[in-house]
């Protein structure tokens, strides 16, 4: 007997990105009718969010290992293409993010300077802080999510499993499944987490604070947007010559929504696993390009870089040609790169951009404490957007090759 499913029940089974928007506005709800109650319940977003951190690197370690162990000979796994996308994706976000600034130049008022923080000193030291991270204490480097060190030690191990047993790589890859159900177990209370973290968000922060840099946030958003529904899409589209939008949405919706609230592409990785999977496209591929996406892939981190340090520069009075604006956006792209080895991630690479226009540390930790004020938006769109890129350009990459199975596909399916 066939059963017509009521309301509740197609949101119960249905979209977890419906459930997820239906959190999101019953948090804004509560917060704004009884912000006490509001605070009262951020641990559920707390919760979600450390579950998800605390799950993420043992599923990125052991897919990793498990992924190259099983490869076999000729297999082609992508990395390449999708590498060189995160590069140039990259690179054309803090381009535009310096083009931006100059169309609409922003000027600060400048706060107390951040305190407790201590940015690196060059680009020296942001490359160092990563080779020392590839070496890191494995186990240390799970239990502090350090995912240089684990995407290093997985294709280690991966690599001298190649030669083992079938039975040693099944069970590696049995593992590999358990895991993966315990992710979709976790995935699963996202409306709550996202509940729990919006309540939070909107009760102790409100929207006050924010108005004061209105047009910094709109130039910082409105950059991120443009990379997001215009740059990225030209971008896939030139790599499979297909509508690229259908796919750019489908990611935007399942990944940069959860990433958005969770402010964490440590914590998205799980979410990008299960949408990668959900689109078909090839395992050998994904389980390191987003681990390793989460880690390199910083389009927001290089915008946020850019966009800052130019508001120092317009609030300061400085000039600046043309090679040096080019130059910012190299270093930004470079930098951004590196966001994940450093505290404070790309704000705290603010001041080394900053000392390419003569501008001092603090004046340029001034800026760096702008950047902590308004960080629940910018943090938020910066996620959004480098999450969801890792798996649009991951499956750029395998779509281009062929290598995907009927749901990426049926998203490419229109010709330009």
């Amino acid at each position: 007997m066939q059963q017509n499913p009521t309301l509740l029940g197609k949101l119960m089974n249905g979209s977890i990105v419906l459930q997820i928007m239906l959190g999101m506005l019953a948090g804004i709800a509560l917060a704004v009718i009884s912000p006490d109650s509001a605070k009262a319940l951020t641990f559920l977003g707390t919760l979600f969010v450390k579950a998800l951190k605390a799950v993420a690197p043992v599923l990125v370690f052991v897919l990793v290992a498990s992924a190259i162990a099983s490869k076999k000979q000729g297999v082609q796994s992508n990395m390449r293409p999708v590498l060189a996308l995160y590069l140039v994706g990259t690179f054309l976000a803090a381009l535009s993010g310096v083009i931006v600034s100059f169309a609409f130049p922003t000027q600060l008022t400048l706060v107390a300077a951040a305190s407790g923080t201590t940015p690196p000193a060059g680009i020296g030291q942001v490359i160092n802080n990563l080779v020392f991270q590839i070496v890191d204490n494995p186990v240390n480097a799970i239990a502090s999510g350090n995912y240089i060190g684990i995407l290093a030690w997985a294709v280690a191990l991966g690599m001298a499993l190649h030669a083992a047993s079938d039975g040693t790589k099944r069970a590696l890859g049995e593992l590999s499944d358990a895991i993966s159900r315990v992710v979709q177990v976790i995935i699963r209370f996202a409306p709550l987490g996202v509940f729990g973290l919006v309540a939070e968000s909107v009760a102790t922060t409100g929207l006050s604070a924010l108005l004061g840099y209105s047009q910094l946030l709109l130039v910082l958003v409105g950059s991120m947007l443009f990379i997001a529904l215009v740059v990225n899409p030209l971008i896939v589209a030139l790599t499979i010559r297909r509508n690229p939008y259908p796919l750019v949405f489908t990611c935007l919706r399942e990944s940069g929504i959860t990433a958005f609230f969770t402010r964490s592409s440590a914590a998205n990785i799980p979410v990008n696993m299960n949408l990668c999977k959900k689109l078909g496209l090839n395992e050998d591929t994904y389980s390191v390009s987003i681990p390793l996406g989460a880690t390199i892939n910083m389009a927001g981190a290089a915008i946020t870089i850019s966009v800052l340090s130019l508001a120092a520069v317009h609030t300061l009075g400085i000039a600046v040609d043309l090679p040096t604006a080019l130059l910012l956006s190299v270093v930004s792209a470079i930098a951004a790169c590196g966001a994940s080895g450093v505290a404070g991630g790309s704000l705290l690479l603010i001041p080394m951009a900053c000392s390419l226009f003569g501008i001092g540390n603090d004046v340029a930790m001034q800026v760096v404490a702008v950047g902590f004020i308004i960080g629940v938006v910018q943090d938020s769109a910066e996620t959004a957007l480098n999450s969801s890129t890792d798996v649009l350009f991951t499956a750029a990459a395998c779509i281009a090759a062929g290598d995907v199975s009927e749901p990426a596909a049926q998203l490419a399916s229109n010709e330009i």
